[in-house]
């Protein structure tokens, strides 16, 4: 080995290039790749100067050092890292848009290749190929590209078809058609005919090859922004799928757009339910995921903190991930900034993402390549985002987290193409506008309002219904007496406008941080001898209710928990009828529910076989305590300042633990028809999913996943995962078979009836 990195490095007259590929190339490889005499030399991060220094020293136990003359040894330094240097540095020459032009023109390119949301996924995104690859690279790229193999396959009912393989293992394919669908094959489902090293060659002599290298190694990537140029618009019928979706498909985050977590598939039943087994199992570098995945033509997409995960619905079998940073933003929130994601959102060919840093992004959904990416709050301090967005016609709606830190909550609305904003609503006004009379002192500039769960639409209204958190500061009320409005609300917006259409407040001025992001469902029902639209929802602060969605009508108002304390029961207005002696006092008050309230952002569903409302419910009492306000400006300036939220709340001294419920409530009077105790008293944050096959499946406080009789509550089934609960279970049908999934620690699974 000594002898050999010797004539590596011989001092002579040659040019650099001359010198590595006849001394160098021997050990390292031709283009730098390495080679089983020596590591590879591209991709390094060394510095020219520290390459000199490697040359002349040599390492420790590897490489010998070697005299080079000066200027020789300088030379294959700067040759080494010019290696590295990515396309997108290198400035080549060349008429840009000239290479643009025949991109998308004569060779074609745009037919497979997409660029900054323009051409077709067939193919690898090429929008930051510039900086992923070198001008040698580039070159060779732009010649032949031979990533994927390019077959030609039959399948068992005699088609042929032609496509890119994505992935093959043993046992299965991912064929990505010429058409540009993709296609998830098992063993024995498919036959290949033939196979070919590349699927696209292109010979292009100068001038154009110079402009089509000069295009492209200006393709740095999808920056911060919306799209200005054109882009691919959204089908009607990418629309329709989410809005009314097929059968045994979950498109969004509650498997439609009324937030009712209720599936019509009853494949899996009472009768079989006994059978259910785990069929696969796919890990995300993150413990404690809360996301709910989605599912949509057999891919299944699933979410943890700033990324995206594409897999095969039967296997698990992973197609594409997204991965992006975490942020580094000292005024991020605390559960954005501690990786709290809740899933994404599909239409068409795009898949919708928060970030913890508040950014909303849009991923092909073929490939995971970013389409554009817009950064959703009007400035930095304290925003971050949690939530799952939701797609309502052609646009994507999302939500900010952060009221306990000091900020104004808003929803917005984006444009679906290219992420341009359509419309916000701000939770909290401004002095003057309606509802700042709502606001009596100085805490209106940062009153809260988060907006960090995904709402529910009413596609028939054109109605966007969305739950709001609580004011800020979360227990001293001295500086916003009054209601402070539109806090710990429900908002009817109007979807085109974004314009409130009615509001109904749960907990006027709240003293205990009782927010209302639980979830909205929609559901048609008969209600007292008349057929109504309504809204259910199981708030923080103990009550359950009833509202006709049309107009905001309270319909019925009773207590879901047992430990309710702070009020005797709701008006006919819907105010609570507030009890005395619960204010937060300095020494501290007891009041029940507690601060994590009766209920909280756990997924809930209704059933119209049973008429019940599935809901986790919690009985447990606390100490409230006031804590000065926080407001006014950092010593920075950069923001509010922070008050001691952990120091305004503890548990009873000695009071008993708390405990948690599965409860059915019965629409029609607001009574628990029937109840399971969780022995276990922790902190489960799982939500429920009820389905026609007559069952409610749910996560269990000690870590099992468990099938209960909807009409009963009787446990026929269960499954330990020996995990926390922080998710909420779906269910989907591939091929005819129907699977229940769920996130459990930091593991999606995937069950199914095995006969």
């Amino acid at each position: 080995m000594r002898f050999i990195f010797f004539f590596c490095f011989v001092a002579c007259a040659q040019t650099p290039e001359a010198l590595f590929s006849e001394r160098c190339a021997l050990c390292h490889g031709q283009d730098g790749s390495g080679t089983d005499r020596g590591p590879a030399l591209k991709r390094t991060r060394l510095s020219a100067s520290q390459i000199a220094d490697t040359v002349q020293h040599g390492t420790s136990g590897g490489m010998p050092a070697f005299a080079l003359p000066e200027k020789d040894l300088e030379g294959l330094a700067s040759f080494i890292r010019s290696m590295n240097q990515t396309a997108f540095d290198a400035h080549l020459p060349g008429d840009m848009a000239a290479g643009e032009r025949f991109f998308f023109g004569q060779a074609k390119c745009g037919e497979c290749h997409r660029v900054m949301g323009q051409g077709k996924g067939v193919g690898p995104d090429l929008s930051s190929i510039g900086r992923q690859r070198t001008v040698a690279e580039l070159t060779r790229y732009g010649r032949t590209s031979d990533r994927y193999s390019f077959l030609t396959v039959r399948l068992r009912d005699g088609r042929r078809l032609q496509g890119l393989a994505r992935q093959e293992t043993l046992h299965s394919l991912q064929l990505r058609t010429v058409e540009g669908k993709l296609l998830l094959l098992a063993e024995g489902e498919y036959e290949v005919l033939s196979r070919e090293k590349s699927p696209h060659i292109i010979l292009i002599d100068a001038p154009e090859i110079t402009d089509l290298l000069a295009f492209m190694s200006h393709l740095g990537g999808v920056g911060v922004g919306a799209l200005t140029g054109p882009a691919e618009p959204v089908d009607a019928r990418a629309i329709e799928q989410v809005l009314h979706p097929g059968r045994g498909e979950w498109p969004t985050y509650n498997g439609n757009v009324s937030g009712n977590r209720h599936s019509a598939i009853e494949q899996i039943n009472k009768k079989n339910v006994a059978r259910l087994a785990m069929q696969w199992s796919f890990t995300i570098p993150y413990f404690g995921l809360e996301a709910t995945p989605l599912v949509s033509e057999g891919v299944m997409y699933i979410s943890g903190p700033s990324q995206v995960y594409a897999l095969d619905a039967r296997s698990g079998v992973e197609i594409w991930k997204y991965v992006r940073p975490r942020t580094t933003h000292p005024l991020v929130p605390g559960d954005a900034k501690g990786g709290a994601n809740r899933g994404v959102a599909l239409l068409g060919d795009r898949v919708f993402m928060t970030t913890d840093d508040a950014h909303l992004i849009c991923v092909d959904r073929l490939t995971g390549a970013l389409q554009w990416d817009v950064f959703m709050p009007p400035e930095q301090p304290h925003y971050g985002s949690t939530m799952a967005p939701l797609v309502a016609g052609d646009l994507v709606i999302a939500g900010v987290t952060g009221a306990d830190e000091g900020m104004r909550g808003f929803v917005d609305a984006y444009h679906a193409e290219t992420g341009k904003l359509a419309w916000r609503f701000w939770t909290v006004p401004k002095a003057g506008e309606p509802g700042s009379e709502t606001w009596k002192g100085t805490a209106l500039a940062t009153g809260g309002g988060s907006t960090w769960l995904t709402g529910s639409y009413d596609p028939e209204t054109r109605t966007l219904y969305w739950p709001t958190g609580n004011p800020y500061p979360d227990s001293d009320g001295s500086e916003r007496k009054g209601d402070n409005l539109y806090t710990d609300c429900i908002l009817a917006l109007d979807v085109a406008t974004g314009k409130l259409r009615w509001h109904f407040q749960f907990t006027p001025h709240d003293l205990h941080d009782w927010d209302a992001i639980q979830p909205p469902v929609l559901v048609d029902a008969r209600v007292k001898g008349t057929e109504r639209k309504l809204l259910l929802h199981a708030d923080r602060n103990g009550f359950f209710y009833v509202l006709d969605r049309t107009n905001g009508e309270l319909l019925l108002a009773k207590p879901f928990v047992k430990k309710l304390t702070w009020a005797t029961g709701i008006d006919a207005k819907g105010r609570p009828i507030e009890a005395p002696g619960n204010i937060p006092t300095p020494e501290g008050t007891a009041t029940c529910p507690d601060i994590r309230g009766a209920a909280n952002w756990m997924s809930t569903a209704y059933n119209p076989a049973t008429g019940f409302y599935y809901v986790m419910a919690i009985e447990n009492c606390g100490v409230y305590r006031s804590t000065d306000f926080g407001g006014g400006k950092g010593e920075a300036g950069e923001g509010p300042r922070r008050f001691d939220r952990g120091g305004n709340f503890f548990s009873v001294p000695g009071a008993e633990p708390p405990k948690r419920y599965l409860r059915a409530i019965d629409i029609q009077t607001g009574k628990t028809a029937w109840e399971v105790e969780q022995s276990v008293p922790d902190p489960n944050y799982g939500g429920v999913l009820s389905t026609a096959g007559g069952l409610v499946f749910y996560s269990e406080s000690s870590g099992a996943f468990a099938a209960v009789d909807a009409a009963t509550g009787k446990t026929l089934w269960h499954f330990q995962t020996g995990q926390p609960p922080k998710a909420s279970p779906m269910t989907y049908v591939v091929n005819g078979r129907q699977y229940v999934a769920i996130a459990s620690g930091a593991n999606v699974l995937a069950f199914a009836v095995v006969e």
